[in-house]
C-alpha cells in the first residue's frame, strides 16, 4: 500500500508541575499513512467543539493509532477493539460533536 511518510518528534517540555526536563533527549522516528495527516489535521482544526490544539494532538494520535491497527488487523490485540474504533471514526467522520 502506497503511503505517505512522516517524522514523528516528541520533545519534552515540562513536568507536570511546570518544571522543564531534566536532560531529555526527544523521541524521534519515522511512520507512514495512507491518508495526508496534515490534511486532517487541518480539517480537524476547523471543528468548533475542540480546540486547535487539542484537535491536532486527536487527529494526529488517531492516524498514527489507526494505521498501526490496520497493518496488524489480524493481531488478537485489535480483534475486540476494532468495530469500537470504526464506530468511532464514523461518528468523527459524521462531524458528531464531543460532548
Amino acid at each position: 500500500m502506497k503511503q505517505h511518510r512522516y517524522r514523528i518528534t516528541v520533545e519534552h517540555l515540562a513536568d507536570a508541575d511546570g518544571n522543564p526536563p531534566a536532560d531529555t533527549t526527544p523521541l524521534v522516528f519515522e511512520a507512514g499513512n495512507h491518508d495526508d495527516i496534515l490534511k486532517i489535521v487541518e480539517r480537524m482544526r476547523g471543528r468548533e467543539d475542540l480546540a486547535p490544539e487539542s484537535a491536532t494532538a486527536l487527529a494526529v494520535g488517531l492516524k498514527l493509532f489507526g494505521e498501526v491497527m490496520l497493518e496488524h488487523r489480524k493481531a488478537p490485540l485489535f480483534a475486540e477493539f476494532a468495530p469500537h474504533f470504526r464506530d468511532f471514526m464514523q461518528k468523527l467522520k459524521s462531524g458528531a460533536r464531543a460532548g
